[in-house]
């Protein structure tokens, strides 16, 4: 199936939210629009950490500008994800509720490791090809995400909580730019950030580059300023913070090239671009188009199956790293996924989806065994929600973790998550699978099977295998008993 010529990203950034659209034309992305509005979605959260009725207005406002210039395009060529204010926002599901329907289309909150994976991958792809070995930095809104890097491949990428609005918010609430408070300011950037210097030091990278919107404002007010065109230096910096504590504030400065949407933002941006070039030992650092809309548009590009089999790598190095055995979670896995075809039968292609997912949570479902062997299934799905895994969202980070949560024991903790059919049919598969291999060795085949109809769920075995088996069968009839206690009830039966 050929890739559709029309591609559209969009990226729900703290301080901006930003649509490119474009076509591919021989194997290339050219851009035919791009849309930016200031949204200041990161300005906009209380201090219980909720994003303001204002704030979301603002950004449901935006969405619905973007999604009607959407019309006519299908899911497969549009991405939108969204970065470090939704990341941290309490109310966020709240938002993107309302956020998703204005849009049209899906939105995913990435996590920063992520963020930072498609920042690089949209840099290096607008980089001529070389050798050099890359720093990529992109000072956001609430976050700075640093990549280390070569070719088109990043090693190293990390995100910290700095960045130009959150700065700007706490060190210069009154638009009053005071000597001090950048001294303040840069003081602040360089604690956050130190945890840098080890594996971003100055021997680990040839050429630095900047991605996006603080270094981009920096490097077009130097460049009107009178400083050479593509590189930010350390002089240029000192230059600017100069201009910036001589205008004395926002309101009243008058330095050329320096946009008007960036003016109340630019003095923390400044701050987190200095405490970086102190501690990275930057000389030079010069600015690039690319960033993370361009990331999404060349991962649309590439293979559909590109952010498959980044999820499957990232699935195995988990597994890996927590010392999973892994012939027993494909064996938990091959048996779920079987079930799970009679729980979905009225829709196979719409179930390869599911039943990928519900792979990797059988693969990962004993994640947490090495903390605890009681518990284990508690503590694997906070590693899973916690985790800086590549290719996936936030949200689908949290279906993995329900499922490996609820794999086990009573029902009642995650009752809230099993109102969705899809994850219901998914654990209701897992729970199963994981009691037919509970010795750790194949079950025999067709001898357990389930079907499901609107008002319930029906296990079956076979007479001969229930008594061959007693222990597996007495845990399946646990598995039902437990299941009674929801609005949900599954049936044991015998035939």
């Amino acid at each position: 199936m050929s890739l559709p010529t029309r591609l559209a990203a969009i990226d729900l950034g703290s301080n901006s939210f930003r649509l490119e659209i474009g076509q591919l034309s021989h194997g290339a992305f050219e851009r035919t629009e791009y849309i930016k509005e200031s949204v200041r979605q990161g300005a906009g959260m209380d201090s219980e950490r909720n994003l303001t009725d204002a704030a979301m207005q603002a950004g449901w406002d935006c969405l619905a500008r973007f999604g009607e210039r959407l019309a006519g395009f299908k899911p497969a060529q549009v991405r939108a994800v969204a970065t470090q204010t939704l990341r941290e926002a309490r109310n966020r599901n709240y938002f993107l509720e309302r956020a998703v329907q204005v849009l049209g289309f899906p939105i995913d909150v990435i996590s920063g490791r992520e963020e930072a994976r498609l920042i690089y991958k949209g840099v290096s792809h607008l980089l001529p090809p070389s050798p050099e070995r890359r720093l990529v930095v992109d000072i956001g809104g609430r976050s700075t995400e640093l990549i280390l890097g070569e070719q088109h491949t990043p090693r190293v990428l990390e995100s910290f909580r700095v960045g130009s609005i959150a700065w700007s918010t706490r060190y210069f609430p009154d638009g009053q730019w005071r000597r001090k408070a950048f001294e303040t300011a840069e003081v602040a950037a360089k604690a956050v950030l130190e945890g840098a210097i080890e594996a971003y030091g100055p021997t680990k990278w040839d050429v630095a580059y900047g991605s996006a919107g603080t270094v981009s404002a920096v490097s077009e007010a130097l460049l009107a300023g009178g400083w050479p065109e593509g590189v930010v230096t350390p002089e240029g910096l000192d230059w600017l913070r100069e201009r910036l504590i001589a205008a004395e504030s926002a309101d009243s400065t008058k330095v050329a090239g320096l946009r008007e949407d960036r003016k109340a933002i630019i003095a923390g941006g400044l701050s987190v671009t200095r405490a970086l070039f102190s501690l990275l030992g930057i000389s030079r650092m010069h600015p690039t188009a690319g960033g993370l809309r361009h990331g999404l548009i060349c991962q649309m590009h590439g293979s559909r199956e590109d952010a498959s089999d980044l999820r499957a790598k990232t699935v195995d190095r988990l597994a890996t790293k927590f010392n999973v055995d892994k012939t027993h979670g494909a064996r938990v896995g091959a048996v779920a996924t079987t079930l799970l075809t009679h729980l979905l039968p009225a829709k196979v292609e719409d179930a390869i989806r599911p039943e990928r997912k519900l792979k990797w949570a059988a693969q990962l479902h004993e994640i947490g065994s090495h903390i605890s062997h009681s518990d284990y299934h508690k503590h694997g799905a906070y590693i899973l929600q916690n985790a800086d895994a590549m290719g996936f969202s936030l949200d689908e980070l949290h279906r993995l973790s329900v499922l490996v949560l609820g794999h086990r024991g009573k029902l009642r903790k995650i009752e809230e998550e099993l109102a969705l059919p899809e994850l219901r049919a998914q654990l209701v598969a897992l729970r199963v699978a994981v009691i037919l291999c509970h010795a750790r060795r194949d079950p025999q085949p067709d001898c357990v099977w389930v079907q499901s109809s609107k008002s319930a769920l029906t296990l079956f075995c076979t007479r001969a295998w229930a008594t061959e088996f007693p222990q597996s069968a007495y845990l399946l009839r646990e598995e039902a008993l437990a299941w009674q206690k929801t609005p949900w009830p599954l049936e044991f039966v015998e035939v």
